[in-house]
């Protein structure tokens, strides 16, 4: 479905991304792990539109999308939730919601079935939804990030670090949901820090360091055997 292939990206004149090659099967859940700052978010950026490749190419469906702007790609059915979030802070929950219903071919019918939906994945942002942006907290805020995207109906999301900051609670709720989109067939792309949580959720992980992809495998065996966890990650 997805596709990285020798990706370079810069920042001015930092090279970030050093020929980064990865791949996102159909329904797939795919990690990708590494330090801080070895470019995993440049990575979502790269596919998303927001960094623009020097070298390489993005595909999403056998189509080449290197370089299109996002809201082309929401419109091809790829969703990213930011590591920020980047909800509208003075908007209320519903509002926030709609910002991703009022797009064409969406009947009335079709937009309350789908916002009747994430409320059913998350009841407590039904209890909130007259209740601004801002003045949730960030668990309630992350969620709000996620259902505000599956309000595109996507092929695929990219998440960006969704349980940075997180009580456990919420990330026990995070991980429910990861789940409720794998069975729904939304494939999805991984960012994070919590390794457990990661190899738990993804069917393959991609592990970086300086910009580089250093290994690949199947999530199972990382879990079977965590020396290769504990080379890059000292976890």
């Amino acid at each position: 479905m997805l596709s990285l292939s020798d990706v370079h990206a810069y920042y001015g004149k930092s090279h970030i991304l050093h020929g980064v090659s990865l791949e996102v099967g159909p329904g797939e859940v795919v990690g990708l792990l590494g330090r801080n700052g070895v470019g995993k978010s440049t990575t979502l950026k790269s596919v998303m539109g927001l960094a623009q490749p020097a070298r390489g190419h993005v595909t999403f469906e056998g189509r080449n999308i290197t370089g299109l702007a996002p809201h082309h790609l929401a419109r091809l059915g790829i969703a990213w939730v930011p590591e920020d979030r980047r909800i509208f802070r003075l908007l209320t929950v519903l509002e926030n919601l709609r910002t991703g219903l009022d797009r064409a071919g969406l009947d009335d019918r079709r937009r309350q079935k789908l916002l009747d939906k994430v409320y059913g994945a998350f009841p407590l942002l039904r209890e909130r939804r007259h209740q601004a942006g801002g003045t949730l907290s960030g668990g309630e805020q992350q969620m709000l990030a996620i259902a505000r995207a599956m309000m595109l109906e996507p092929k695929i999301i990219l998440l960006d670090e969704p349980t940075e900051g997180l009580m456990p609670r919420m990330v026990s709720q995070i991980r429910d949901i990861i789940g409720v989109l794998h069975d729904e067939g939304v494939a999805i792309l991984l960012v994070e820090q919590n390794v457990p949580l990661t190899l738990a959720v993804s069917a393959r992980i991609y592990i970086m360091e300086k910009g580089v992809v250093r290994h690949h495998a199947p999530a199972a065996d990382l879990r079977a055997d965590a020396t290769v966890i504990h080379q890059y990650l000292g976890v």
